[in-house]
């Protein structure tokens, strides 16, 4: 037997599911191969393409399958399971004259009414038991969920208004005023990307571009979550001292490259010496072992005026300072002799 259209939206709504939980990063990269190798069995053995998006919008109606069954959830312990002889004629024909669910009466029309007035007052648990009284009338109004869901979020009750938005807009898809309250109250905890979804789904349902306070709110969503993104990244400061960085600390290397900078920058021209030669000599091969083994050295070496000094002259091209002049400095020679292992001062416990 072929699959019915049914069956095939069905499957549609699946595979952009299983998409979508990628993208959202309910699923890891780690998974990506599993899930496009699911969603091309299922399109295959059901004869369905994916990349049809006119098709996937009709299959999901301006929903997600997520969200279809979040309503689902919600809604299946509400019914009233029909009694024994529910299949009678008589029972069925009782049920036809009932109004259908959600439709809205002069009682709970009255009712909204009351809470708009409450509302206004900024009384929002009379509000919310105003509200509560007609969706007890009808059922999933969109409209008296919307209206319960404003007054929930101005209570600060989001988790709450959240859920009321999104019956209203699974109920209405075309009803913008409760994408509104779902962006609102998915922003207020905190779940910027769902809000999002929801400020762009509204945005579709009013069509023209949507009004100004809907891409507001787009707006505001989308820079929060670029702060957020931002947020996530270390600091230079964190990235500078990191293990591995070229900056030293906790015993490691010393920045060598503050001592290039006194001596003038790099080599030619009178610049830094060729340091492979430098290093082929023991004193300064010793020297440079207890600089990486005493970072502090290197720091008190960089205070002095002396050498500050040699090294302004040496990078405005004076030529290399008269080094027999420069070790009478009682201090210098003192550090020099620490440097190349002469003494034990100044090296880290």
């Amino acid at each position: 037997m072929a699959p019915t259209e049914s069956k095939k939206r069905l499957a549609l709504a699946i595979i952009d599911f299983l998409g979508s939980s990628l993208k959202d990063g309910t699923l890891t990269a780690d998974d990506a191969e599993s899930v496009e190798i699911a969603q091309s069995c299922i399109a295959d053995t059901f004869k369905v393409d994916p990349t049809d998006e006119a098709a996937v919008k009709e299959a999901l109606g301006g929903q997600s399958l997520a969200n279809i069954y979040s309503v689902y959830e919600k809604l299946r312990n509400k019914s009233t399971p029909q009694s024994a002889g529910a299949g009678t004629q008589e029972t069925q024909e009782s049920q036809e004259q009932q109004p259908k669910a959600g439709a809205p009466t002069p009682e709970s029309d009255k009712l909204k009414s009351e809470g708009n007035s409450f509302m206004a007052k900024k009384d929002y648990a009379a509000a919310i038991e105003s509200y509560t009284k007609a969706l007890e009338i009808a059922p999933a109004n969109p409209i008296y969920l919307s209206n319960r869901a404003a007054a929930y979020s101005a209570s600060g009750q989001h988790e709450k208004a959240a859920d009321d938005a999104e019956v209203a807009v699974a109920v209405d898809p075309k009803y913008s005023k409760a994408w509104s309250r779902l962006g609102l109250a998915r922003f207020d905890m905190g779940d910027y990307h769902a809000a999002k979804e929801a400020y762009e789904k509204g945005i579709e349902a009013e069509g023209n571009g949507g009004s100004e306070a809907m891409k507001r709110g787009l707006e505001t969503s989308t820079k929060k979550i670029e702060e957020a993104s931002r947020d996530s990244e270390p600091p230079a400061e964190d990235l500078d001292t990191a293990p591995g960085a070229s900056r030293g600390g906790g015993g490691g290397m010393p920045d060598l490259s503050s001592l290039a900078s006194m001596l003038g920058g790099g080599g030619g021209g009178g610049g830094m010496p060729d340091m492979s030669s430098i290093m082929s000599n023991p004193m300064f091969a010793s020297m440079a072992q207890n600089l990486m083994s005493n970072p502090d050295m290197l720091s008190n070496l960089m205070s002095n005026p002396r050498l500050r000094q040699m090294a302004e002259n040496f990078g405005q091209g004076g030529g290399m300072p008269d080094m027999s002049s420069l070790m009478s400095d009682p201090n210098l020679a003192d550090m020099a002799r620490n440097m190349m292992g002469g003494g034990g001062a100044g090296r880290g416990q």
